[in-house]
C-alpha cells in the first residue's frame, strides 16, 4: 500500500510503499478515507525521540475509514461498515479499559497511529459505526472534537460560564464549539493572529481578540469581566502562567496544549487567586461516540474546523506548511 513514512526530524514526510496490514485475532482492517493533520503529529516529527518515534513509522491518528477484513475474535464489525477509529489502544480487560476508559489502562496505553496510508489495523474495540448520516470524511473528525469535549468535562464548566480559549488552532477552535454548545454564557476565542476570526465565529464564539498587550482588560471587556475559565489550547512555554494571569480569583485553568519543554510559572500568583489548575489529555469512549454523534449537528456545525483535503502526494508539502502560521486549520489526508 502507499503511507507517508517519517524518516528522521527535520526531513518531510516520504511517499512510500510498505506492506498491507493484516488483522490480529482481536483486530479490523480499514480503507482510510480521511485522516487529520494534527498539532500533536507535527510535535512527533520535530521531537521524535520523546513520542517514541523511529524512522519508517507512519503517523495519523484521527482518521475514519470502511472495515475491509476482520479478526477471528471480532464479532461486532463485519467488512463494509463505516467507522471512525479511536488511536487509544489498552489491553482491554483491566477495569478503566472495561469502563472504556484506555487511556489509563492498567498495563500501559499505545497511541495507534497508521492513518497516513491507505489501510491501517486497529483493535475492533478502538472503532465505532458511523450512523447512517454522517459521512466518512466527517468521521475523521471525531478524535479532535473528543479531545475538546474531554477537556470540557475536565474543566467542570457551568452554564452561563465566561470562556477564554487561548489558541485558535483545531482543538482550540473544537473547545469553542463544545463550549457554546453546552451553554457557556460567552466564549472569547484568542490567537497571536487574526486567520481564524471567522472560522471561531462559525464556531460558536461571541468575541475574538488579538493576543498583545492589555489583553486581559480586552478580555475582560470582551466577557463582561474577567474569565471563569480559561482553556490552553497552544501549548508553548510560559503560556499556563499568562492564563493564570487572565483568569478570574477563583477561576480555573484547563490546559489541553501539548508542550514537551520545561515550563515555568508565578506560583505566588496563582496560589494568591486560588486558581485552579487542571491538566487534560485524550478522552475516553463514552466522550468518543458523543463527538461522533456532534456530527450531526445545528448551527455550529465542527465541519467549519476544515479548511482542505488534500491527497496522498499533496499531503508532505501541506505537513511541512502547517509547522508555519498559515490560514488553515483543519487540513484533511484522503489517502484514496
Amino acid at each position: 500500500m502507499k503511507a507517508l513514512v517519517f524518516d528522521t526530524a527535520g526531513q518531510p514526510l516520504r511517499e512510500a510503499d510498505v506492506p498491507d496490514p493484516t488483522p490480529g485475532r482481536d483486530e479490523v482492517v480499514i480503507s482510510v478515507c480521511r485522516c487529520g493533520i494534527c498539532g500533536s503529529d507535527l510535535h512527533m516529527t520535530e521531537d521524535p525521540g520523546t513520542f517514541g518515534l523511529g524512522s519508517g513509522d507512519v503517523i495519523g491518528h484521527e482518521f475514519a475509514g470502511e472495515v475491509l477484513e476482520v479478526g477471528r475474535d471480532v464479532t461486532d464489525l463485519r467488512p463494509g461498515d463505516l467507522v471512525a477509529a479511536a488511536p487509544l489502544r489498552g489491553c482491554g480487560d483491566c477495569a478503566p479499559c472495561r469502563r472504556g476508559e484506555p487511556a489509563w489502562c492498567e498495563s500501559g496505553m499505545t497511541l495507534i497511529g497508521g492513518g497516513y496510508a491507505e489501510y491501517a489495523a486497529l483493535a475492533g474495540r478502538q472503532l465505532r459505526k458511523l450512523p447512517v448520516d454522517i459521512s466518512l470524511a466527517d468521521g475523521a473528525l471525531a478524535e479532535p472534537l473528543a479531545v475538546a469535549l474531554h477537556g470540557i468535562i475536565r474543566s467542570g464548566m457551568k452554564p452561563g460560564a465566561r470562556v477564554l480559549v487561548v489558541g485558535a488552532g483545531a482543538i482550540g477552535l473544537a473547545v469553542v464549539y463544545w463550549a457554546r454548545r453546552m451553554g457557556a454564557g460567552c466564549v472569547v476565542a484568542a490567537d497571536l493572529h487574526d486567520h481564524q476570526r471567522y472560522r471561531a465565529m462559525d464556531l460558536g464564539a461571541t468575541g475574538f481578540v488579538i493576543s498583545g498587550p492589555d489583553m486581559a482588560q480586552r478580555v475582560a471587556a470582551a466577557c463582561g469581566g474577567a474569565p471563569d475559565i480559561v482553556f490552553e489550547c497552544v501549548g508553548k512555554v510560559g503560556l499556563i502562567d499568562h492564563c493564570i494571569d487572565l483568569v478570574r480569583p477563583r477561576g480555573t485553568v484547563c490546559v489541553l496544549g501539548l508542550c514537551t519543554g520545561a515550563d515555568r510559572l508565578d506560583s505566588f500568583r496563582a496560589i494568591s487567586k486560588e486558581v485552579n489548575v487542571i491538566m487534560s489529555v485524550f478522552f475516553d469512549m463514552h466522550e468518543f461516540a458523543n463527538a461522533i454523534d456532534a456530527l450531526d449537528t445545528g448551527r455550529y456545525a465542527p465541519q467549519h474546523l476544515v479548511s482542505g483535503t488534500v491527497s496522498l502526494q499533496e499531503a508532505p508539502a501541506a505537513f511541512e506548511a502547517l509547522k508555519n502560521r498559515t490560514t488553515e486549520c483543519k487540513v484533511l489526508i484522503s489517502p484514496g
